[in-house]
């Protein structure tokens, strides 16, 4: 399960390790950037949102400069809290993340499908995400959502579907925690996705409708037995970490549980070939 390189857009000499910046919630984009150097990790994911400093190129760079740390991937504003970050027109907003993720040296640019209410933009986006991909340096990659859970029903909120299974996206991404609240076997996800599949976000769940975002190995999802596909498949992704640690007592809780997450990946990963060079 080789990752493309146009597309994915990586250092193929060797799978990554980040940190996604929305981990550190409530602190702030900078302070993730602190955390992954403390803890460990090979470089960042930037959840753009309402914290200035993920939307601001310069700010970024330089926090790229600081640590030594790379930012190996950016998660364009796809959220409800986010609709109105880099404007309010979806293209816009896409493109304005290949532009920022030029300017800061990201290579993946994380996407998840429309809103069903996005009408005009949900109807043509696999066609609009097969373009940027093929007209930009940086790999635009569909992440798998869920059907919004209230009870014994539940709404497809996402189009043209929540199981991105259905489209013939060129790259995707897969999310643990997603597959948790749509009840998704991720491992047979991750065979279906084949060679398309070039990112993964850890993290961990349960059969809640809320989309828990635990630390790898605190919920009921097979993170460890994806992980061991991952690598018997030849897996040559990035792996991001990307945990809710909101609810954490203090800050060395939130280290304990950033740690945790890398360290989850390492005992599967024993000898893979960190980006120092170091194993």
């Amino acid at each position: 399960m080789e990752a493309r390189a146009q597309g994915a857009g990586r250092d193929e000499r060797a799978m990554k390790i980040g940190l996604s910046t929305s981990s550190v919630f409530p602190e702030s984009t900078a302070a993730a950037f602190e955390l992954a150097a403390l803890t460990g990790y090979d470089g960042v994911e930037v959840m753009v949102g309402m914290d200035a400093m993920s939307q601001d190129s310069t700010v970024l760079r330089n926090l790229v400069q600081h640590y030594q740390l790379p930012i190996l991937s950016l998660h364009s504003p796809c959220l409800l809290v986010t609709q109105r970050v880099w404007g309010t027109d979806s293209w816009g907003k896409l493109d304005k993340a290949r532009e920022v993720a030029e300017l800061v040296g990201a290579m993946t640019v994380v996407v998840h499908p429309p809103f069903r209410w996005q009408r005009a933009y949900a109807k043509n986006f696999e066609k609009g995400i097969s373009e940027l991909n093929t007209n930009s340096p940086v790999g635009f990659t569909v992440e798998n959502m869920y059907p919004w859970r209230a009870g014994p029903g539940s709404f497809p909120a996402y189009s043209p579907d929540w199981d991105i299974r259905k489209q013939d996206y060129e790259n995707v991404t897969l999310d643990f925690s997603h597959t948790a609240v749509s009840r998704t076997d991720p491992i047979e996800m991750m065979r279906d996705f084949g060679e398309r599949l070039t990112h993964i976000h850890l993290a961990d769940g349960t059969d809640s409708p809320a989309d828990e975002h635990l630390v790898p190995g605190r919920g009921t999802q097979p993170v460890r037995e994806g992980l061991e596909f991952l690598k018997n498949s030849g897996f040559t992704g990035n792996i991001i970490a990307e945990i809710t640690t909101r609810s954490a007592r203090d800050r060395d809780e939130r280290i304990s549980d950033v740690r945790a997450s890398l360290d989850f990946v390492r005992q599967v990963f024993p000898h893979r070939v960190f980006s120092s060079g170091e194993e």
